[in-house]
């Protein structure tokens, strides 16, 4: 019996050896054939690295204000007997928006320009009797004196009229209607939004390492959702001599010619800013760049005689790169690149480091650098 169970102990033993060792055998072929395993080249398209002269820009979102805008208010208490404007329309220096009720001033006046020219005979009658000695000084002087008075009454009353003629202050373009036509208007009291808009201000940021670039006179471009694929020039006219203490940037008020009115007051645009100086980058396609958090890379393509040595094979080749500015479809390369290299324009997502590679351009997209893609 006992001779029986170590048999059977020593059997299975064996079996189990046995069946360990062709196992083993099998991993170690996989693992060998795995070694010798050649991923089959990937088709990608390839882009030549290039050196281009980009003119030195700066960028930033900015707001627009108007050369001229207030809010046209009362300046008297009155009723409002006409309102000569139309909402929404455009109209001249000193002309007539609205008229308060001027009647009671209007009495007045008829009144201190009678007393006025009472006083102005008398001070006349005065001014012939005084070298006869007819009257003393101090009668000319009170005579002098009252003809003065009359004529600052005249002049306040004239003054208030004025006041409860409300007119436009400058040129512009008017807004909404704030009020109606027999209210009383207090002082202080809302009428209409006046805007002045040709041309605009354009007011935006720039951080104060940027300062010794900017001056007064560099050309400026606007782009903005309301004015889409087109441009608005101008040019920098006032540079804040003080830096925010708390962003640590510095303001810049660009002037933009508005004749078509586009442009509003409030909107905000996006900014390019012109510099003289130029600089010499060398440019890839944006698509060539694998972005990771640890390093940006690009594959390189190098042409390698393959394993029996009798002809070349593309080796892609994976190479960390710095960037730099993006423009259009292509971006700025500072180091890891030189130029005439030929880099994996599109398909390098699917690559990895070393592996062959087949170039085929008839599908390589046309890269610019200022792409209008279609909408649609």
């Amino acid at each position: 019996m006992k001779k029986a169970i170590i048999f059977s102990i020593i059997g299975l033993v064996v079996l189990i050896g046995v069946l360990g060792g062709v196992k083993g055998l099998q991993i170690n072929r996989m693992i060998a054939q795995g070694k010798q395993y050649v991923p089959p080249p990937e088709t990608v398209t390839a882009s030549v690295v290039q050196s281009a002269t980009w003119p030195s820009v700066l960028t930033a979102v900015g707001s627009l204000e108007a050369v001229q805008g207030v809010m046209v208010t009362s300046e008297l208490t009155g009723k409002v007997v006409r309102i000569a404007f139309e909402p929404g329309s455009a109209v001249k220096a000193g002309e007539l928006l609205v008229q308060q009720d001027t009647s009671s001033e209007a009495a007045q006046l008829r009144s201190t320009e009678a007393s006025k020219e009472l006083a102005r005979l008398n001070l006349e009658r005065a001014k012939e009797l005084l070298p006869q000695k007819v009257i003393t000084p101090s009668n000319y002087d009170t005579a002098e004196a009252e003809f003065k008075q009359a004529a600052a009454q005249v002049d306040a009353i004239r003054a208030t009229i004025a006041k409860k003629t409300i007119r436009a202050p400058f040129a512009g373009r008017l807004g909404l209607r704030q009020i109606n036509l027999g209210q009383t208007l207090n002082d202080g009291d809302t009428i209409v939004s006046l805007q002045a808009m040709d041309p605009i201000f354009v007011n935006f940021q720039l951080p104060q390492q940027e300062l010794a670039k900017i001056r007064q006179g560099l050309p400026v471009t606007l782009t903005s959702d309301a004015l889409p694929g087109k441009t608005v020039a101008g040019t920098i006219t006032a540079v804040n001599p003080q830096v925010d203490s708390a962003t640590r940037n510095i303001r810049i008020q660009a002037t933009v010619a508005n004749t078509q009115e586009h442009l509003r007051p409030g909107m905000f645009v996006n900014i390019t800013l012109g510099l003289p100086d130029v600089q010499t980058v060398l440019t890839i396609p944006s698509t060539a760049v694998l972005y990771a958090p640890y390093s940006d890379s690009v594959f390189i393509v190098e042409n390698k005689p393959n394993d029996t040595g009798d002809a070349l094979e593309s080796i892609a080749r994976q190479q960390f790169v710095r960037l730099g500015e993006n423009r259009g479809d292509f971006i700025a390369v500072l180091s890891g690149i030189k130029e005439g290299e030929t880099v994996v324009s599109t398909g390098a997502f699917k690559l990895r480091n070393g592996q062959s590679v087949v170039v085929d351009n008839t599908l390589s997209p046309d890269f610019k650098l200022a792409p209008k893609p279609q909408e649609g």
